[in-house]
């Protein structure tokens, strides 16, 4: 077995997980619940990783919850701690991980947020005036990408009736299918798109890359002026896969649109539609 200091083991698992290409948003939350694991085992003046105990492991849990973190979030900072042990003992830095012992706290998923036709008209109606996001809006109601897939979309990845959603944080390449409705919002938009030499298909007005941080800041604005409460830029991609499921959609179809790695996270939406119609394999518009 190899000593290493905490710090230094935690910054080795930044890196791995940089190496491994574990996306951003991964790598952050990750970073932080190992980072807030190493702080706490420090004040008990633990200076090494192979000296921290499941007791030690339960005691950061335990202040956790007292400091207001919800059962789910302590189940994230678990399985954040699994994974650092995991990268741990591939290195010979430890030979035991005390994380398996410790047990997840029960707690319900909440469901997901599912626009009404109400609200995602009102979305529409309020970026009417807004080209980029009037495409933007009926992209991710039209096919269920995720927004950083959109944010990384090039102006080439725009096929006549389909978008080529190149590989992207782990997640596959795929074609999806794309609509009159998703055609027609990318048309006006590619009519006032800034000249720029950057071949993402959103841009800024000064011609750069629009990020996933400026989406969601902009979708948030939108959000405020349609009145819709407590909805994200992902709830569009919930929307998606609600519709369409209750339209019939084949699960195998949508699970393989949505780029999905298993049929399983799918079907978990069965459970929020109601009624469905008869199975099809054709996708109408939101």
């Amino acid at each position: 077995m190899k000593t290493i200091k905490l710090r230094d083991a935690h910054n080795a698992f930044k890196k791995f997980l940089k190496d491994k290409k574990h996306s951003s948003s991964t790598i952050v939350a990750y970073g932080k619940d190992i980072e807030q694991l190493v702080f706490f085992l420090e004040e008990l003046s633990k200076n090494h990783i192979h000296e921290v105990t499941k007791e030690d492991i339960e005691a950061f849990l335990a202040k956790m919850q007292k400091d207001g973190y919800t059962p789910k979030s302590i189940s994230r900072k678990i399985n954040s701690t699994r994974t650092f042990y995991r990268f741990l003992k591939v290195n010979e830095y430890v030979t035991d991980d005390p994380s398996l012992l410790i047990a997840h706290p029960k707690y319900q998923l909440a469901p997901p947020r599912i626009l009404t036709p109400t609200e995602y008209r009102a979305l529409r109606d309020a970026a009417r005036n807004d080209p980029r996001m009037s495409a933007i809006i009926e992209l991710l109601l039209q096919t269920g990408i995720r927004i950083g897939e959109l944010a990384n979309l090039r102006v080439p990845d725009v096929k006549k009736d389909s978008l080529h959603i190149a590989p992207y944080e782990k997640h596959e390449e795929r074609e999806v299918p794309l609509n009159k409705r998703g055609q027609e919002a990318l048309q006006k938009y590619m009519e006032v798109r800034p000249k720029t030499k950057d071949d993402h298909l959103f841009v800024t007005k000064s011609g750069r890359p629009f990020l996933v941080r400026n989406i969601r800041t902009s979708m948030e604005r939108y959000f405020r002026l349609a009145e819709i409460k407590n909805a994200k830029v992902n709830d569009l991609r919930h929307t998606f896969v609600a519709h369409h499921l209750k339209q019939g959609a084949s699960l195998i179809l949508l699970s393989k649109i949505l780029g999905h790695k298993r049929l399983s996270t799918t079907e978990r939406y069965l459970d929020f539609v109601g009624e469905r119609g008869k199975e099809t394999t054709s996708l109408s518009d939101l």
